[in-house]
Parts: structure tokens; sequence; C-alpha cells
């Protein structure tokens, strides 16, 4: 037993030495994450601001006046052109100039006051179909706003909305898009590190030379997960501490368990690398079988779409993605101190998802010895 851990010990160093002596594996370790964190923090979210709009205003009544001011003095729309009736709005929209149109007509505020119903028009960019609901909901909130307000005040029928957002009260997108990029570049850094393990060695000239030591084919995976996992945490930390001092997000919950759930994390994510890196002869063909990985698994976990707008069978598919379960406790931990309990049962997925693709990993490595 302690020759057994004496040789995958001396691989394992072996491993962080390539790693770390090579001056373009130390920058990948800490650049592209970073720039990654950045990015991504910043760009990749569905908030919908600086709008482009256009007003055409032909009510020259005190109605059309109000409502046009309370949108020219909301931050969301950042840039607003007015023009007549014609079809200048037209060309706008087909140019992309504006996202959105609001058309008041004449007879608007008499409409308003005579208690008939007075009609209002958007038009949105249906390119932009998200952006576009998101404006819509924006611009009808402003103006069912002003028409409560300029309600009779003598009505019996009263109602408050009093509206609360758990875990975000303020809707802060960082704070949904931090802990989703933890569980992101850990997987972009772990596939990455563990695909090219093998492919490296049979690149380099050097996979001959572990076949014909001491080693055992179990011992050099041993020797293989190990550092992938140890780096695949770290990184994990390292951008755990960023968004919570650059991006100040909160974490209610337990340190230990964020570790535990990390490191089971990247335990299922190994595999995955292995047996691409076991099929790879180059370490080329490992990076783009680890991007074959990467761009289902990011997209089948819910990062970008809820995993409950999917069809079912796409839903059920989704239980084999470790990604999905991560984002389930990262975002728990992070934002509502999710309890024991509840973390481990979305961690035993984890279990035997990197269990099953470890050894299924092994079966196929050793095949290929043969």
């Amino acid at each position: 037993m302690f020759h057994t851990l004496s040789r995958i010990g001396s691989l394992i160093i072996k491993e962080f030495l390539i790693i770390t002596r090579d001056p373009r594996s130390r920058l990948m370790l800490v650049m592209p994450p970073l720039m990654q964190l950045i990015i991504f923090s910043t760009a990749a979210t569905l908030e919908v601001k600086n709008i482009s709009l256009m007003v055409i205003n032909e009510d020259a009544g005190r109605h059309g006046t109000e409502i046009v001011q309370r949108v020219s003095g909301s931050k969301t729309f950042a840039r607003i052109y007015f023009s007549g009736p014609g079809k200048d709005h037209q060309a706008a929209l087909d140019q992309q100039k504006v996202m959105a149109v609001i058309h008041i007509p004449q007879q608007f505020s008499r409409d308003l006051e005579g208690g008939s119903g007075a009609d209002i028009q958007f038009i949105f960019d249906g390119r932009k179909s998200n952006s576009s609901q998101i404006a819509n909901a924006y611009l009808t909130e402003v103006v069912n706003q002003y028409a409560l307000e300029i309600s009779s005040p003598d009505s019996a029928l009263k109602a408050e909305v009093d509206t609360r957002h758990w875990f975000n009260e303020n809707l802060l997108y960082t704070w949904f898009t931090i802990p989703s990029l933890v569980a992101v570049l850990t997987v972009v850094m772990t596939i990455n590190l563990s695909a090219m393990a093998v492919a490296r060695e049979r690149e380099m000239g050097t996979f001959e030379q572990l076949l014909v030591s001491p080693l055992r084919p179990v011992e050099i995976l041993s020797g293989k997960v190990v550092p992938a996992m140890v780096i695949g945490v770290a990184e994990a930390l390292f951008i755990l501490t960023l968004g919570r001092l650059l991006f100040g997000v909160p974490f209610r919950g337990s340190p230990w368990l964020m570790l535990a759930a990390i490191s089971l994390f990247s335990y299922s994510i190994v595999g995955f690398g292995l047996f691409i890196s076991s099929l790879a002869k180059t370490q080329q063909q490992a990076i783009i079988g680890a991007f074959v990985f990467m761009v289902p698994a990011i997209s089948l976990s819910g990062f970008a779409t809820p995993v409950e707008n999917m069809p079912q069978w796409l839903q059920s598919a989704t239980w084999i993605n470790p990604m999905k379960h991560a984002l389930i406790i990262f975002k728990g931990l992070f934002l509502k101190a999710m309890p024991p309990a509840e973390v481990f049962r979305h961690a035993r997925p984890l279990v035997i998802i990197g269990t099953v693709s470890l050894i299924f990993s092994g079966w196929l490595f050793t095949r290929r010895l043969e």
C-alpha cells in the first residue's frame, strides 16, 4: 500500500511540475479565469438597459405630455428620439437605430378624460425578442402607473402591490451570474486539464515510458485525476473570492459545504476529461473534445435558460449533466444558505456521475493499452 501511494504521489508531483514550470500553463491558470470572470459578469446579462426609443406624440393634451416626460425621465431609456407622424419609425427600426417606438394618437387626452378608454401604441423590434418583451414591460408599467394615479380617488376599490424578491432583493444580476460563473469557469479549467493529461503524454512521446514503469493503469489514472481536481478546486475558490471582493456578492452558506460541493463537482468533471483524453491522440484533439463537451454541458445546465423551460425529454437528459446539480448548490449556498440536507440531496448525483464516468474512463484507458 505504501509503495502504491508513493508511486501515485510521484506521478502527481510530476504533473504539478509540468504545469507550474511551463510559463504558458501558469499564465493559463490565472489570466483566462480572471478575464472571463470580469467579461462574463458584466456582459453575460439578461438585463435590458440603455434602450433606444422613438416617441411619436400627436397628442397636444397634458396626458400625452406627462407620459412622454415620465418615459424620458426613466434611466432605462438612454436615447430618445422624437419624430412626427410618418414612416420615420420604420427606417429607425429597420436600421436598429431604436428598439422600440411609442405612438400617442391625437385623441389620447380627450379619450382619457372622456372615460371611454384611450389607446396607446408600442412597436418593438422583434429580432430582439427577449429585450423587446422586457422593454414592453417597462413601458407598460409607466403607462399603468400613470393611469392608476389619475384614476378616481373616491373609488372604493383600491389595491396596493407590495413586491418583494427573496434572496436577491434588488434583482442584481451579478448575484445570479457570479455563483454560476464559479461552476462554468471550473468546468472550463478542469475539463481542459484532465482532457490533455494523457494526450499530452502521447504527443510528447513519454506515454511509453509510463507504460514500462512500475505504475499500473489505475495508478496512472489516479495520478492524472488528482492534479486536475486540486487545480479545479483552487480555481473555483479563486473565482469565488474575487466575486465576493470585486462584485460584493454575498455568501450566506457554509464555507465547508461549499468546499465539499466544489470538490465533488471537480470529481464529477475529471471522469469526462479522462474519457476525452483516452480517445485523443494529440492535445489539439483533446481541446476540441473538451469544447464539444462544454457547449452542451453549459447550455443544458440552467445557466442561460431555465431547465424547466426545456422539453420534458431534455429535462430528463440533464440529470447526467454535473453542471445542473452544481449550479443549484452554488446559488443556494451563495444566496440563501442552503441547509446541509438539501446540499447532500443535490450532491448525490455528482458522486454517481463522477464514479460512473471514472470507471468507464478507466475501462476505456485499459482497453486502449491492449
